[in-house]
Parts: C-alpha cells; structure tokens; sequence
C-alpha cells in the first residue's frame, strides 16, 4: 500500500516537472520550429494559443496542485511560521517560496507584455520565469537535505 505522504509528495513533483517541463518543451522545442516553419501571421496565432492554453492549465491545475500538496507537506514536515526564520529547513522553504511568486508574477508578465505588443520585454520575462522555475526545483532538492 502507497503512503498518503509518499502519494502526496509525488503529486507535487509530478506538478512542477510537468510546468517546468512545459516551460522548457514550449521554449526549446515548439518555439523555434513555429518560427523555422510558419510565417509571422500563423506563428502569432500558434504561440497566442498555446500560451493562453498553457496559462489556463497553469492556473487551474499546476498552481492549485503545488500551494495543496506544498501546504499539506509543509505540515507534515511540522513546518511552522517560527521555523521558517530558522536556518536550514525554514529558510530554504521561505527562498523556495519567494522564488516561485516571483516566477508566477515574471510568467504572467510575460503574457501581459506580448499582448501589450512589448515582445523583448516579454522574452525577458519568459527567460526570467524558466530561469527561476529551475531555481525553485533546485530550492526543492535542497529540501530534502535541510
């Protein structure tokens, strides 16, 4: 039988490989062959649409499902709002955390730029945002050492 925290714990990395990897399978794969193979007028509406359906799947499915299983194995881990200004554990936690916020505010600003017809900032901003998702993953595996 499969432990509820083993479960719950798979649950939120499966969550972060699939956006982190959605994040890097986008930018490295999709990207540039909609650019080698489609001109300008069909590669925007490709990109527009699987930005919107990557950011709806985002908010409705990986964002719920990592504030979820991160909460329940916060507590799990006994985590409390003092241990999180104590070294190792809780400063990890609060780094992780931190980081993520800032990704999820630099990838929605990413969408924000490109409809504002700011496309550079908004390369930026996506570079930002896979930058600091690998940064969060790494935060993660420091977890387990904490």
């Amino acid at each position: 039988m499969i432990d509820l925290w083993v479960a719950v714990r798979f649950l939120h990395v499966l969550g972060a490989a699939l956006w982190v990897g959605g994040q890097i399978t986008i930018s490295l794969v999709a990207l540039p062959v909609v650019r080698a193979v489609l001109d300008l007028h069909h590669r925007a509406t490709v990109l527009r649409a699987v930005g919107r359906r990557f950011a709806r799947i985002t908010m409705a499915v990986f964002v719920p499902l990592q504030i979820t299983t991160g909460v329940l194995l916060a507590w799990q881990a006994g985590v409390t709002w003092q241990s999180l200004l104590e070294p190792g554990y809780g400063r990890v936690l609060v780094a992780k955390l931190a980081l993520f916020v800032l990704v999820m505010v630099a990838a929605s600003g990413h969408g924000m730029l490109h409809r504002r017809g700011s496309p550079r900032i908004a390369k930026a901003a996506s570079t930002a945002a896979i930058v600091g998702s690998l940064g969060v993953v790494f935060l993660a595996t420091c977890l387990v050492q904490a």
